[in-house]
């Protein structure tokens, strides 16, 4: 919705999102949430930095002063999560989970909580100036290749057992996880004035995300979800995993813009076939799962409606100012946007 309210200029859902981003920000204002005390894990607390460093990053009105700016808010949680890097296995890296009252995933280290804990590392850099924060990025990273999940071809999978010290990986691969290193490498080939390091590390990722398109053979370029879609075996969140690796593709261009065209190929075609496949319900406008199917196939939910939405006004992403940098975020207040 943050992405929708900046590319479009709409301002009908403004209201909604800032009470979304202000409703949960916790006592400390870290997105640590007394009521999820136990099941929240790092994968959710870096999910919400990505939705409240996009407010920081394009200036959105802060509601009152009984909340921190958006970039500190971001920061509170980096400080959270920093201290959680564990060096007793695996040489280093975060859990899926945080609480040992939620044993499910305390021994898993995994793609998307460290490939979170790496983007979020990385726009802060930008967003701050201080580089501390674009050195734990690089040895984020460096960690990721070390135990890879992220593999020579830029592939990432997602996580190992910390109890074999992350000695098996586990080679499922979602496609959301690619999307969140991939928008963290690219942040940090804007941050770094064009480093080629990074710059061949965000085009690798690019290329590998190449698997997550073609289903089959008349279905060239439209995504889908390789781990789980054409066996129908995919859970709630994992309808909505497209739509994270779309938001991210697009937001790369931006930071890379070299990449628009590898970008555009896969994801203008992947827009149509959304926008056929959000053609049900009683209003005609529901979002089906499948996009290669050639229009509805009836599978809703939040999740189906959230992949076509990032899908298709990521196509406006070229019209829209990319996101704002050190010396640029400054803090909003209602009345003055």
């Amino acid at each position: 919705m943050l992405d929708y309210s900046h590319y479009t200029g709409d301002t009908s859902y403004d209201d909604v999102i800032t009470q979304a981003l202000s409703s949960q920000v916790g006592p400390s204002f870290d997105f640590m949430v007394p009521t999820h005390y136990g099941d929240e894990g790092n994968d959710d607390q870096a999910f919400w930095s990505f939705a409240v460093l996009d407010a920081a990053e394009r200036n959105w009105p802060q509601p009152d002063d009984t909340i921190p700016d958006w970039l500190q808010i971001a920061e509170n949680i980096w400080n959270t999560m920093a201290p959680r890097w564990n060096t007793t296995s695996c040489g280093g890296g975060l859990a899926w989970q945080i609480f040992p009252t939620n044993p499910n995933g305390m021994d898993y280290k995994n793609s998307v909580s460290n490939g979170g804990f790496f983007q979020l590392s990385a726009r802060l850099a930008r967003a701050t100036g201080n580089d501390t924060y674009y050195q734990w990025a690089q040895k984020v990273w460096d960690w990721s290749e070390s135990v890879r999940f992220v593999d020579e071809n830029f592939n990432v999978f997602d996580g190992a057992d910390s109890k074999d010290n992350c000695s098996k990986r586990n080679d499922v691969s979602f496609s959301y996880s690619q999307g969140i290193y991939m928008y963290g490498a690219a942040v940090l080939y804007n941050y770094t004035n064009g480093d080629p390091t990074w710059g061949d590390r965000t085009a690798g990722l690019v290329k590998a995300s190449e698997s997550y398109f073609s289903p089959f053979e008349n279905a060239t370029d439209i995504m889908y979800e390789h781990a789980c879609e054409t066996v129908d075996s995919c859970n709630t969140d994992m309808k909505s995993f497209k739509g994270y690796l779309s938001r991210f593709m697009w937001a790369t261009t931006q930071m890379m813009p070299s990449t628009l065209g590898d970008v555009q190929k896969l994801l203008n075609v992947s827009a149509v076939a959304a926008g056929k496949a959000c053609s049900g319900g009683a209003n005609g406008t529901e979002c089906g799962q499948k996009w290669y199917v050639g229009g509805f196939d009836g599978n809703t939910g939040l999740g189906q409606q959230m992949t076509a939405l990032e899908t298709v006004q990521g196509i406006l992403v070229r019209e829209a100012a990319p996101p704002l940098k050190a010396g640029e975020i400054k803090r909003v207040k209602g009345q003055d946007a």
